[in-house]
């Protein structure tokens, strides 16, 4: 018996070193080593597919296209074609070998059952000799013993036929991970010659000259509007939130205005995740109500139109005390010119990549829109451009690039119907739809440094992305 019994402990410490080898060699094997790549934090969060970013569109001053710029994500180690061919066959050899385990834990428990039976069949052997001595005699007590040993034996059997398949089945493993590491082997030899810290920093460099090219394109205009996205479900019908788009990436707190009128309370968020979760960071108690939705946080500042006046407030968050007021002149206030909804949305408050503006509606320009750029400290008017759009027939707006975009609507159907350019005093009827999920909205906002528009729609915090098409600076741009 100890011949057989030694193939056996063979074939389980054969076992046992391809687990081992799976398990601590293969992986060095292919050269992956997780570590050695950062993912960085100044890539757009985007999810594009097939591992691409496209930064921009860009066409020359007559219109005809130019380029579209690409670049590859900062996760680029992690997504390509070869580095996922390489976790796929990882992932099989890792597969093979939990069956494999399995297998030498059933072909232990076997060996012992064997172990117990060569014990059998050893006494069997000497009950056979002592036959031979005296077959007269005992033969008939030694025969009823030996049948009950070989009763005792008989499930052997078919353990034993259970043991050679799986003996079968290891060397079948045994030869698919010899050809997967032939495999392995050839795809790490096609890709070695890559230092991925080198095409790390390869990344970044192009990341960096890319975002300097971005820097001489012009302000976007905007092409269309995604979405939305729901990121909570809170407050009345009406209200308003928002993040400073001036803050740094790190930054991400969140403001909280919930109703249009008799309300001060403004409830801060240090993320959005917090906001989600209701995880309430500190409140404000305003000196005076806010009228409308139409407030907006700037460089850590919340300004806002005080109730039942036209004069608007700006208030830091960090001092808590009132830095500016100031009266806006001749604009309409208290549901004289408010946006379709009503709710004392005479005066729009809002800021975009040029700064802080304020649209409203006057007698003087006959309730139409009227577009004005404050100075941010003093809230003083640098300059104001009268529009031909109904102030009343306007759903909402927001500012992108010194354009303000209206709505037509803020029930179902709504779209951006109306665009006027504070750089060319110019005005272009639109049809870029968005989807209106929750049939009413009371407040659209533009952030610059998010590129979304937040809203208020029906009780639901929701986001739009929006797309922006840029044009290539010229020399006699200024």
């Amino acid at each position: 018996m100890s011949p057989p019994l030694l193939k056996l402990g063979a074939v389980l410490s054969t076992m046992a070193m391809i687990s081992n080898w799976m398990s601590q060699t293969l992986p060095s094997l292919v050269g992956l080593n997780t570590t050695r790549i950062t993912t960085s934090d100044t890539l757009t969060q985007i999810s594009p597919k097939e591992g691409w970013q496209v930064y921009s569109s860009a066409q020359d001053p007559d219109g005809r296209c130019i380029c579209t710029v690409v670049a590859p994500e900062q996760n680029l180690c992690s997504r390509d074609a070869k580095s996922r061919q390489l976790r796929q066959l990882l992932e099989k050899v890792q597969n093979m070998s939990q069956s494999i385990e399995v297998l030498n834990l059933r072909t232990q428990r076997d060996f012992q059952y064997v172990l117990k039976m060569e014990t059998q069949m050893k006494g069997l052997k000497a009950k056979f000799r002592q036959i031979e001595d005296d077959r007269k005699t005992l033969m008939t007590k030694h025969f009823q013993e030996l049948k009950e040993k070989m009763d005792e034996l008989l499930p052997l059997i078919p353990v034993l036929e259970q043991y050679k398949t799986d003996a079968k089945l290891i060397t079948q493993f045994k030869e698919e991970i010899r050809n997967l590491s032939t495999v392995l082997t050839g795809i790490q030899e096609e890709i070695g010659a890559y230092d991925y810290e080198e095409l790390h920093q390869r990344v970044l460099s192009l990341e960096t000259r890319l975002r300097d090219c971005m820097k001489k394109l012009t302000c976007g205009k905007l092409m269309k509007i995604t979405g939305p996205i729901t990121v909570k479900i809170s407050g009345t019908r009406f209200g308003a939130w928002m993040t400073d788009p001036l803050a740094s990436e790190k930054n991400n707190r969140v403001w909280y205005m919930d109703s249009y009128t008799n309300n001060k309370i403004v409830r801060e968020y240090k993320s959005i995740a917090d906001f989600v979760s209701g995880a309430e960071s500190r409140t404000y108690n305003l000196p005076f109500k806010w009228a409308g939705t139409n407030h907006v946080v700037y460089n850590g500042s919340l300004y806002f139109n005080k109730y039942q006046s036209n004069i608007i407030i700006k208030y830091s968050f960090d001092t808590g005390r009132v830095l500016a007021q100031r009266s806006l002149e001749y604009a309409g206030f208290h549901n004289v010119y408010p946006y379709t909804w009503g709710g004392f949305s005479d005066i729009d408050l809002m800021a975009d990549e040029i700064g802080l503006w304020a649209v409203y509606a006057t007698n003087q320009n006959a309730g139409n829109i009227v577009i004005s750029q404050l100075n941010q400290d003093t809230l003083e008017v640098l300059k104001s451009w009268n529009t031909g759009y109904p102030k009343r027939s306007a759903g909402e707006s927001f500012m992108i690039c010194g354009t303000l975009y209206v709505t037509n609507s803020h029930l179902t159907g709504a779209k951006v119907y109306y665009s006027y350019s504070t750089k060319t005093s110019t005005y272009e009827y639109t049809d870029i739809p968005f989807h209106n999920q929750y049939f009413h909205i009371s407040m659209l906002d533009y952030n610059a440094r998010d590129r979304a528009l937040y809203a208020w729609n029906n009780g639901h915090q929701v986001l739009f992305n929006v797309t922006l098409f840029h044009v290539i600076k010229t020399e006699d741009d200024t």
